[in-house]
């Protein structure tokens, strides 16, 4: 039984519709990356994979609707990471991943949540920032608090709003990585919402590529990665090499002719 399945998700903001009929299911282990340009509906369907907005459509968690669920939940089951953003600057990087631990907190902190949030500090090597204040953290720093305090709610399922787009070069490699490497160790599914095609290409097990609110390829980014897919869904004239097996896309040109391609 896969870990998430959304089926026939749409989602409108008054009268424009913005999601439309989106559907895919996600393994434990695995990492999906949504692409596709801006406006396209990714941060719309991650926020929706959260509840915190309402689509029609049909979300599933580990079997269960989640319209059946209670806040708590769903909170117990997934953790959202938002963009570069939601930090307080005047508090610890402790007292910020402790946060995650709201869905399981009682009248007080336990030693178990105490736990719970360094494991998370170690795991995202940041376990010697414990004690410092959340400002003075770098951009690639403050990511991995906020993938620290998803790690600490102990969540099944991670949802991840362009958690590199703050980042250079080699914090973004880090993340990425990172990403795969906690899907595999923690049996976790992970959905980021990621611009660059490369990255993605070589840390996502599959791809959801959008265009305008709907679905026009789904699958692995070998089977999807085309320069007919690029000018299709970008408007990019693009080569589209091979890297060790990993497909690697070289922009050349704005596209003069997008024709929409069929994809598998």
């Amino acid at each position: 039984m896969p870990l998430l399945c959304a089926r026939g998700v749409s989602f409108a903001y008054r009268n424009r519709r913005v999601l439309e009929d989106v559907s895919f299911t996600l393994d434990a282990g695995e990492v999906l990356g949504l692409v596709g340009p801006n406006g396209s509906g990714k941060t719309t369907l991650i926020r929706c994979l959260d509840r915190i907005l309402e689509p029609e459509g049909s979300i599933r968690l580990d079997g269960r609707d989640m319209r059946s669920m209670s806040r708590p939940e769903i909170a117990r089951m997934v953790a959202y990471v938002p963009q570069n953003r939601g930090v307080p600057g005047s508090s610890t990087v402790f007292e910020t991943v402790l946060m995650g631990r709201r869905p399981h907190l009682r009248w007080s902190v336990s030693e178990e949540d105490k736990q719970a949030v360094s494991d998370a500090l170690s795991l995202l090597g940041i376990g010697e920032f414990a004690a410092r204040r959340t400002d003075r953290l770098s951009g690639g720093e403050r990511q991995r608090v906020l993938i620290a305090r998803a790690l600490a709610q102990d969540a099944r399922i991670l949802l991840l709003d362009e958690p590199t787009s703050a980042l250079d070069m080699r914090n973004q490699i880090e993340v990425m990585a990172l990403l795969a490497r906690l899907a595999e160790d923690q049996q976790l599914a992970v959905v980021t919402a990621i611009h660059d095609l490369n990255l993605a290409a070589r840390y996502c097990h599959r791809l959801l590529i959008l265009k305008e609110g709907r679905v026009i390829g789904s699958g692995t980014p070998s089977s999807l990665l085309t320069s007919g897919m690029v000018c299709a869904v970008y408007g990019v004239e693009a080569a589209v090499k091979d890297e060790m097996g990993v497909p690697y896309v070289v922009p050349i040109r704005p596209s003069e002719n997008e024709n929409l391609v069929k994809t598998p």
